[in-house]
């Protein structure tokens, strides 16, 4: 059986965002998104949220590339004096390995930001992290011990299924190679550990190294060689390019992402190789 989750990724960073997940809900496949509690159109995006009840909502923890909840004075070894996280992500992964009391300062972060969405009063269908840093074990293992206190039900495994993915596109294959090799380990290793906490997680996940790329073409493509399971695929779709987009988004195909959201085309190979559209709750 093949079930796809189609999800849209920095919910609440920009109007052009925003606009883009209502209309891929509206007008398309998308079923959920990610919510970025502390990004600047994060309040829009809540709003068009309660306009649409059945869209999935989950938390995109940003721990990286992005400005804290909390003041910077409360996460000295996290954010500098305007609250904004590091864009090194080898630097910060190594700190929260190393850095004497950093992991307190994540650990009251990321409660501060599963409190933030928790004040929406929406229902928290997943989460996952801002470039996959959920990945990273200190992060994971504190997303699992807070998550634990507001019923988190899901959370993304960002495995990709490398032969399927490559063959989409016939790009990116040192990238692909490399990033199997040196996730896959951890990556089963993070799946069995969020089974034994109770909490559902997908088998695959399209997107991870086709940021910015998830055009009609390829998705189709992808559709063709689903795997069976569960298999997430995400997208970064904007009406138009936007400020305040991480550094190395400049070449993200904002606009052509949302019109594979919103193609006839993607809606009916679905369709043809029966696979059920999915969202995280609807595991349970």
């Amino acid at each position: 059986m093949k079930r796809l989750i189609v999800n849209a990724d920095d919910f609440g960073i920009a109007t052009e965002v925003n606009e883009a997940v209502e209309r891929a809900y509206r007008d398309g496949i998308l079923r959920s998104a990610s919510l970025m509690v502390g990004a600047p159109e994060a309040q829009d995006a809540i709003a068009r949220a309660r306009r649409l009840p059945n869209l999935a909502v989950g938390l995109h923890l940003v721990l990286v590339y992005g400005r804290s909840v909390l003041p910077p004075e409360r996460l000295p070894d996290l954010v500098d004096e305007r609250g904004e996280f590091s864009t090194n992500l080898a630097h910060a992964g190594a700190g929260f390995f190393f850095r004497t009391g950093i992991r307190r300062q994540l650990e009251n972060e990321i409660r501060a930001q599963f409190t933030r969405f928790a004040e929406t009063g929406l229902r928290l269908d997943h989460v996952n992290a801002q470039s996959h840093m959920h990945v990273h074990p200190t992060i994971f293992r504190l997303i699992l011990r807070v998550g634990s206190e507001f019923r988190l039900r899901a959370i993304r495994i960002p495995r990709e299924p490398l032969g399927a993915a490559y063959r989409a596109g016939g790009d990116r294959l040192g990238a692909r190679l490399g990033y199997a090799a040196l996730a896959a380990p951890w990556l089963a290793l993070m799946r069995a550990r969020a089974k034994r906490s109770g909490v559902e997680c997908n088998d695959y996940a399209f997107g991870v190294n086709d940021a910015g790329a998830m055009t009609e073409a390829r998705v189709l493509r992808l559709i063709e060689s689903m795997p069976d399971g569960v298999t997430e695929m995400f997208f970064h779709p904007a009406t138009a390019a936007f400020a305040g987009a991480d550094p190395g988004t400049e070449t993200y195909a904002w606009s052509a992402e949302l019109a594979a959201l919103e193609s006839p085309r993607v809606r009916d190979a679905m369709t043809r190789y029966g696979i059920a559209s999915v969202t995280y709750g609807e595991l349970q």
